[in-house]
């Protein structure tokens, strides 16, 4: 219930009450930054290690998440949650993902470590 409360509160307004991202979230905003993605099947979110999905929400798309000199609407979450309030929204979204994906993120992250 903390993950679905603070999303609602601190992400929904970006990433979608559903998770769905903003509408035409692959292509550029007229601010040359990509609009926020879904966080559902249909994004990108469920490709990325745990550690890098903690770490964009607590610091921001900055490097080493992002490239050097990109920019980006998504803001740093260090100074409002708590590493357990961030662990907890990232849990919730991960309650969305279907277990096809499930699946697939958990074979993907194996093979990664190898």
């Amino acid at each position: 219930m903390v993950g679905q409360k603070v999303y609602a509160q601190h992400c929904a307004a970006c990433h979608g009450a559903r998770l769905e991202g903003h509408p035409d979230w692959r292509a550029k905003l007229p601010s040359g930054r990509m609009p926020a993605p879904p966080h559902d099947d249909s994004g990108h979110t469920w490709h990325h290690p745990d550690h890098v999905l903690f770490g964009i929400t607590k610091y921001g798309l900055t490097a080493p998440y992002a490239p050097p000199g990109y920019e980006s609407d998504m803001p740093a979450f260090a100074d409002k949650l708590s590493d357990d309030e961030i662990r907890a929204v990232l849990a919730y979204i991960a309650t969305h993902w279907s277990a096809e994906v499930l699946k697939i993120r958990q074979e993907m992250l194996q093979s990664s470590r190898r």
